[in-house]
């Protein structure tokens, strides 16, 4: 049985992460994005009974703290099953890209569920859930335009489409779900592996990722889901906005690789890097050129790899 003392440190360091994600206005979703990381810790140190044990708790106190509404109780427990499923998954040998995959998955597939079922104990369907929460999540963010003194004409042109852009968030939220996900898992993968070697702990060997790339097939994927966009048929268009929006985010890993590459190839101080990734972060033109090189690498190889079929 695992000390208690570090069952009460896993609880109390998810606890921290958690209400900083609450309070902190700007940088409490990337502490959101951390959440994970004390559960996957102490699943590869202590096992899945202790881990259980400390995610069980925690997500016991953060749905009395936030009480209502219960789709951000979904949202939070389901940062803590990332860190386990990720934890559990670390020492079977898989690849990054089946650890994501599988991680994203079982992750959507408990949060469809849980809101399922809140759907059903509060007599509404799970698109009319989702529906009154997007809803409020945007009533609240023409609020806090207001207070940033956004001019009056932008926010009766935002006022003016809410139901249109309720409409479409609505129906791309999978992909939402799905982007937000698979980048959570691979941020806590790229953290927890220097934090678990330090510690002494087994560290799964997924090769220099900063060489890793997205499977050659996946490129028609990505133009055939672009091509639904230019289709008249509205189920189409929206199956398209999901896979682009999905395939933007695999797209992007991919870019961040090259990145990481040249960055490593000329040999950039480390804070140099931070501040260079910190924009790439912030700005939304470069994250777009990132993701540009990820999906045009296929053709213009730009770190001269060699395809796998010559390897």
């Amino acid at each position: 049985m695992a000390p208690s003392r570090d069952i009460a440190t896993g609880i109390g360091a998810t606890i921290v992460i958690f209400s900083a994600a609450l309070v902190l206005p700007v940088l409490g979703f990337f502490c959101a994005m951390l959440l994970p990381l004390p559960v996957l810790f102490y699943r590869v140190k202590l096992g899945r009974r202790s881990a259980a044990m400390i995610a069980g708790v925690s997500a016991a106190i953060m749905a009395t703290v936030i009480g209502s509404p219960v789709i951000d109780t979904v949202i939070f427990v389901e940062l803590l099953l990332i860190g386990f499923i990720l934890g559990d998954l670390f020492p079977r040998g898989h690849s990054v890209e089946q650890i994501l995959l599988a991680t994203a998955a079982a992750a959507m597939g408990a949060a469809a569920a849980g809101l399922l079922v809140f759907a059903i104990a509060a007599g509404k369907g799970p698109i009319a859930l989702v529906s009154g929460y997007v809803a409020e999540n945007l009533r609240v963010t023409l609020d806090l335009y207001r207070q940033m003194g956004v001019s009056v004409e932008t926010l009766d042109r935002i006022e003016g489409a809410f139901d249109h852009i309720l409409f479409v968030l609505v129906r791309i939220l999978p992909a939402l779900a799905a982007s937000g996900a698979l980048i959570i898992s691979w941020a806590c993968v790229l953290i927890s592996r220097p934090l678990l070697r330090s510690r002494g702990l087994a560290v799964p060997d997924f090769g220099a990722l900063n060489r890793w790339r997205a499977p050659e097939p996946l490129v028609w994927v990505a133009i055939a889901s672009g091509a639904m966009l230019l289709m008249p048929i509205s189920s189409l268009k929206i199956l398209g906005i999901n896979g682009v929006i999905v395939l933007m985010t695999v797209y992007f890993f991919q870019g961040i690789a090259i990145v990481s590459f040249f960055f490593e190839k000329k040999r950039l101080p480390v804070a140099l890097r931070f501040i260079l990734y910190s924009l790439i972060a912030l700005q939304q033109f470069l994250l777009l050129v990132v993701i540009g090189f990820g999906f045009f690498d296929m053709w213009l190889n730009f770190r001269k790899l060699e395809s796998p079929q010559n390897q």
